[in-house]
């Protein structure tokens, strides 16, 4: 019974970022994670003595530090692939901004030099000069 929780929580999670997934709501190489982070959820909740066999193999005393150590490890690699897209964004997202700066500055351009051809249009329906 003590096993049964976790495991749910873990079928449910995994079964959550399947759903997601499915709603095109998570892109593929963000699942991939979490879908792999919840499977071993699963094997961790299905079988407890396998955490306690691990981690004594590694060189842990205590199986929960090792569970910590490891989701501490985890986390900070998904800090840091999300620093590093963010990073990625900023840069097109300058980019874009000063293309769309650029478009801009030729439209008004295109736009005095459409009001000068207009404008310089004689009452009588005859074209003056433009320069």
């Amino acid at each position: 019974m003590s096993t049964l929780f976790p495991f749910l929580l873990a079928f449910v999670i995994v079964a959550f970022i399947v759903w997601l997934l499915r709603q095109r709501k998570l892109r593929e190489k963000y699942a991939i994670l979490w879908i792999a982070v919840g499977i071993a959820t699963l094997l961790l909740a299905g079988f407890p003595a396998l955490l306690a066999t691990v981690a004594t193999a590694v060189g842990f005393v205590v199986p929960s530090n090792f569970l910590f150590v490891v989701a501490i490890v985890l986390l900070l690699g998904v800090c840091l692939h999300l620093s590093l897209e963010i990073s990625v964004v900023e840069d097109e997202t300058r980019a874009l901004a000063e293309e769309a700066a650029i478009l801009r500055n030729q439209l008004e351009s295109l736009e005095g030099k459409i009001s000068l051809i207009t404008d310089s249009k004689r009452p009588n329906g005859r074209e003056g000069t433009v320069e």
